[in-house]
């Protein structure tokens, strides 16, 4: 557990920074001295380990040490005026917000669905409050083997349920799979063992498959003067392939993004560029090309994936992006962080557009009274797959895989859902429960007469929409 390991991963280092950290480090260390956890480690081990995750997301000098000290309120021996006296009001802030997140432990589905709505609600305040948590959450997941039987399933279930889905939302691609991974061997025992023999013999020779592809396209590339920044293969996560198949009744020979290679390049005329040259040389697959630059995914991810008929005739997946792009897809929020406010922690971290997401739970935290309705529109309306669809001016709503024409006019604006008496979808009618698809253009035809009625709820999606009609059919 040594302080250098945290202060490695510090991108603009100052003394400042040095010595708050320093300082967070030694009094984690002291609130925690003689505890220890399942494992039979020392406690502090936990605070380290949740410090260190949060500088490997290249998080701010007061995050990482408000994860040093997390814990020592509500399992250490220290208390909030202490933390308030010796680190400041924003700090004591941070830790303030994940202790009451860490209190409500799981009783039942009531107080789980209250302890996730606090969660979702602190997100709200300041988003760095949640970002503790996740780094918290990924130590005990790393750590889950050492829990009681009966509490592992629980945990990593929710882990599945709320925690990943949480990181992907926020474009924290990394810490997805890592959830993910770790939770499936204890949420899916049987097909997790399964699917890594499955895995392993399927990927045995891929390696040396891909270095003869790697080598082929790295002199087509330097032909073209294109300057390859890295190129190396990822296999795709086991939870996510598990998900996969199971849409393509269990035959991993139908998944082709098994191992795909991925190629980082200086900019986004070069990605164009080699999508030509990958392109040129072998054959795509008709419908298999997803340009993710020009329509980033609603969580910021941007990149071309292509798959082609490759050497020897073997499907093969690419994903080509800039180092920029690559470093979102993997860190999300954190890779284009910014905290306004400094000093004023009850107006909360400040983050742009691409999660705006994060206001609206506001307004429905507002609206929505319920605790397991409020739970339902976040596992609905936030957390499930997503596809985004344009508006007639070309905007982007945001909805949840299986929106209506509907879900989409509601989102728009509560009077447009309201007067809905029609849809154009790519220029051509369609039903109003029909299923929209990512990068449809959706119309919405309007009459002033016309109003919600019963039916709707029967077919549309979202909760959002749902409680809309029926707050209009109350009145």
């Amino acid at each position: 557990m040594d302080l250098q390991e945290i202060l490695n991963q510090l991108k603009n280092k100052n003394e400042k920074d040095i010595a708050l950290i320093t300082r967070a480090y030694n009094f984690s260390q002291n609130a925690h001295k003689g505890q220890e956890r399942f494992s039979g480690e020392p406690y502090f081990t936990h605070a380290f380990e949740v410090g260190k995750n949060i500088a490997e997301m290249n998080l701010d000098a007061s995050t990482i040490a408000a994860g040093l000290l997390h814990d020592v309120c509500e399992d250490g021996h220290a208390t909030e005026k202490e933390i308030e006296k010796e680190f400041g009001a924003d700090i004591a802030f941070l830790v303030r917000g994940v202790t009451k997140l860490g209190k409500l432990k799981y009783r039942g589905e009531e107080r789980y669905r209250e302890n996730l709505r606090k969660m979702v609600l602190a997100m709200a305040e300041d988003i760095r409050v949640v970002l503790i948590k996740l780094a918290d959450r990924l130590h005990n997941m790393q750590t889950l083997a050492y829990v009681s039987a009966h509490k592992r399933k629980r945990i990593a279930d929710e882990t599945l349920e709320i925690y990943a889905p949480l990181a992907d939302r926020l474009g924290m691609g990394k810490l997805k799979s890592r959830l993910e991974n770790l939770a499936f061997p204890f949420s899916f025992p049987k097909e997790y063992e399964e699917l890594e023999q499955k895995v392993a013999q399927k990927t045995a020779n891929k390696e040396t498959y891909l270095a003869k592809v790697k080598y082929k396209l790295a002199e087509e590339l330097k032909k073209e003067s294109v300057a390859v920044k890295a190129m190396d293969s990822r296999v795709k996560n086991m939870y996510s392939l598990h998900r996969k198949l199971q849409k393509h009744n269990n035959n991993l020979d139908e998944i082709h993004d098994l191992v795909a290679l991925r190629i980082i390049v200086e900019n986004v005329s070069d990605c164009y560029t080699t999508l030509g040259i990958i392109h040129q040389l072998w054959k795509p697959l008709p419908g298999k090309i997803k340009d993710y630059i020009a329509l980033p995914k609603p969580n910021g991810y941007q990149s071309i994936h292509t798959t082609v008929f490759c050497i020897d005739g073997e499907i093969t997946e690419f994903q080509i992006r800039t180092r920029a792009m690559h470093e979102e897809s993997e860190n999300g929020i954190a890779a284009h962080w910014a905290y306004e406010n400094a000093g004023k922690p009850t107006e909360g971290a400040r983050v742009d557009k691409k999660i705006a997401w994060i206001a609206q739970i506001r307004d429905w935290q507002k609206e929505i009274g319920e605790t397991k309705e409020f739970v339902d529109s976040l596992k609905i309306d936030i957390f499930k797959n997503r596809i985004f669809v344009f508006t007639p001016k070309g905007d982007v709503i945001d909805l949840p895989d299986g929106a209506t024409p509907v879900d989409f006019a509601y989102h728009v604006h509560s009077e447009i859902g309201n007067h809905t008496n029609g849809a154009k979808v790519n220029g051509k009618m369609v039903p109003l429960d029909y299923h929209l698809k990512n990068g449809d253009l959706c119309e919405v035809i309007t009459q002033k007469n016309k109003k919600p009625t019963l039916a709707w709820l029967d077919f549309v999606k979202t909760n959002y929409a749902k409680s809309k009609i029926r707050g209009y059919l109350k009145k």
